[in-house]
């Protein structure tokens, strides 16, 4: 039992409020319909904001580099990190230098500050930190993205294009891309916040769309939905680097751990995998860890989501993470090819092995 912080019970009962809510934001039932009036005040609001930004009474800004945002329209995971590294890498395959700029939610600061591979997840958020550590970009985070994307730029002026994780509703940044991401629940009911999942009314004017059925509800032409897939590697890693194939964990008792906002999915997946799970734990999402104890010995594989792990590592070095893949379309990245190059951003040319 930890010494401080919400006992286990409190813990797990937030995950699985947070897990009814969601089931409550798929159907138009009593529950949805009950909530749904304190929807129009929020709808009124989304209105009132992008309308002022459309009339330049709110100011919002461009760095003077493409913008790619990567975010999604309901709340909840929808896979929007993954994507940003999927992008990093493709960029990175180009010859670009992409940097990422994030808000960095769950962080206990509130400046505008550079993500390093060692910085406290704590400091700057656990997905900022994973996409640091993983792909050797610059990242940085502050509350308002256009600031952070000028630090970034200051500090790494060789940056070609600038992705930002998260960030669909914050208008104070001009944007070249958006990018909204689905999971499979789509849109859900419809509404609006409380009453649904919908952080803004859908549809709304987007580039692209990515979806596990490469559809999205409601898509008018010209916008192009692609298909998302999603799945976890064969195998896990370990604090160091080195891996361990998911077939040698079979058969032994596992203790899974998931502070995400779909912990069950990557409960499935793993069970999909032939893992037994002896417990299967689901904290709130951006669970920062700090109090958290085991509740089984060192006989059972601690086990846990690679943005779980940039938190669970410093206290426990032995837990395991499993990456998850993404298969996305490849006419998406023509795409994207061809819309970055309408954009001006030319490759680096390297001589002798040296950029």
């Amino acid at each position: 039992m930890p010494a401080t912080g919400a006992p286990p019970t409190s813990r797990q009962g937030t995950a699985h409020a947070g897990a009814r809510l969601r089931a409550l934001w798929q159907t138009r039932g009593l529950g949805a319909w009950l909530l749904w009036p304190l929807s129009l005040p929020y709808r009124a609001l989304v209105a009132l904001r992008r309308g002022l930004y459309a009339a330049g009474l709110l100011p919002s800004g461009h760095p003077g580099r493409p913008v790619i945002v990567v975010g999604n329209v309901v709340a909840g995971g929808a896979g929007k990190t993954p994507v940003t590294l999927a992008l990093v890498r493709h960029l990175q395959s180009r010859g670009l230098r992409p940097g990422v700029i994030s808000r960095g939610y769950g962080r206990s600061t509130h400046d505008c500050r550079a993500v390093a591979p060692d910085s406290p997840a704590q400091s700057v958020g656990d997905e900022p930190l994973l996409i640091a550590r993983s792909s050797q970009v610059p990242v940085f985070v502050a509350p308002r993205r256009l600031d952070a994307a000028r630090a970034l730029l200051a500090a790494h002026p060789q940056t070609d294009v600038l992705v930002c994780d998260d960030g669909l509703q914050h208008l104070a940044l001009a944007r070249d891309l958006e990018i909204c991401v689905f999971n499979d629940e789509g849109v859900g009911n419809g509404f609006l916040l409380p009453a649904g999942p919908l952080r803004e009314p859908w549809p709304r004017a987007v580039d692209w769309v990515l979806s596990p059925q490469g559809t999205a509800p409601g898509l008018r032409p010209p916008l192009r939905a692609f298909a998302l897939q999603r799945g976890l590697a064969p195998h896990a890693v370990r604090r160091d680097g080195s891996q361990v194939p998911l077939s040698a964990l079979q058969g032994q008792p596992v203790h899974a751990v998931a502070a995400i906002a779909r912990p069950g999915d990557f409960f499935g997946m793993l069970r999909a995998q032939g893992l037994a799970l002896e417990q299967a734990e689901a904290l709130p999402d951006h669970y920062d860890f700090d109090s958290w104890q085991r509740s089984t010995d060192g006989r059972y594989t601690l086990i846990c989501t690679e943005k779980d792990a940039v938190k669970l590592w410093p206290r426990f070095p032995e837990a395991l993470a499993v990456p998850l893949q993404l298969h996305i379309d490849p006419a998406f990245f023509a795409a994207l090819d061809a819309r970055l190059a309408a954009l001006a951003p030319q490759p680096r040319v390297r001589v002798h092995g040296r950029p």
